[in-house]
């Protein structure tokens, strides 16, 4: 995809959401990575450094109203602008409806669905200036179904998929696409603390095995891989696509878990 001269707010700075600002950055657009770890941050920093890439980090809790606000205003000083805005920062908590406290609820709420809802309110505003723009959300195939004790997570991706039907209608006059994806199993973080919190006795690369091989495909995906349908949904070949959701889940969801 060619990005050249646009300017694009990715959040998370680990895994998905690392990979989709340097596959946008190098394609040539402008990027503002907002992350909260501080470690990744500077891992990422680095390594658009030794590319040259014009991607800038700034550290964001995408739950704060001040802090989303700042890194859409950043953006705008920095580059000019902003085109487009792919969501990909998100906590997993485990647990039940019992034993998820609200505190942990509210957290996951706020940071899964409450960053797409906050980058919106601060964001879409600068899209219209410029007449278009794309949104890409990052759900999960747990948004259709779902497994056991991961209720707010879950619940958090349900709800990315009805934000985005509701986001799709109401910015499409303003010419401004909003689209989601449900990844299946990725090697990310999150599925490593996974694989940590199910089988902690466990090395986490016989449980990717494990988890790879309840796909049809036979293995987990990468980061890389779902930064390739991000690309196209953000890009001009994308134009008549918005309200939709994009599995990249190596078949999960194509069959029945019956045997």
């Amino acid at each position: 995809m060619d990005f050249t001269g646009k300017v694009a707010i990715v959040t998370g700075t680990t895994g998905i959401g690392r990979a989709v600002a340097i596959r946008f950055a190098r394609d040539g657009a402008n990027v503002l990575a907002c992350g909260i770890d501080a470690e990744a941050n500077e891992k990422l920093t680095s390594e658009a450094c030794a590319e040259r890439l014009t991607l800038k980090v700034l550290r964001t809790d995408v739950a704060e109203p001040e802090q989303v606000h700042a890194a859409v205003e950043a953006a705008v000083a920095l580059f000019g602008g902003l085109d487009i805005i792919v969501n990909a920062a998100a906590v997993h908590p485990y647990g039940d409806a019992v034993e998820t406290d609200s505190e942990t609820w509210d957290r996951c709420m706020k940071v899964n669905v409450g960053g797409i809802y906050l980058f919106a309110h601060f964001g879409v505003p600068e899209m219209r200036k410029r007449s278009r723009g794309a949104i890409v959300n990052l759900s999960s195939v747990q948004g259709h179904a779902c497994q056991r004790r991961v209720t707010a997570y879950v619940a958090s991706k349900g709800a990315i998929h009805s934000l985005t039907r509701a986001m799709a209608l109401d910015f499409a006059p303003d010419n401004i696409r909003v689209n989601s994806i449900s990844p299946g199993s990725v090697a990310t973080p999150i599925l490593e603390l996974a694989a940590r919190t199910l089988s902690p006795n466990e090395p986490v690369e016989e449980v990717f095995k494990r988890f790879g091989a309840a796909h049809p495909l036979g293995r987990v995906g990468t980061p890389e891989e779902v930064a390739e349908i991000a690309a196209f949904l953000a890009s001009d070949k994308a134009s008549f696509c918005t309200g939709g959701d994009y599995l990249i889940d190596g078949g999960l969801l194509a069959g029945l878990g019956v045997r």
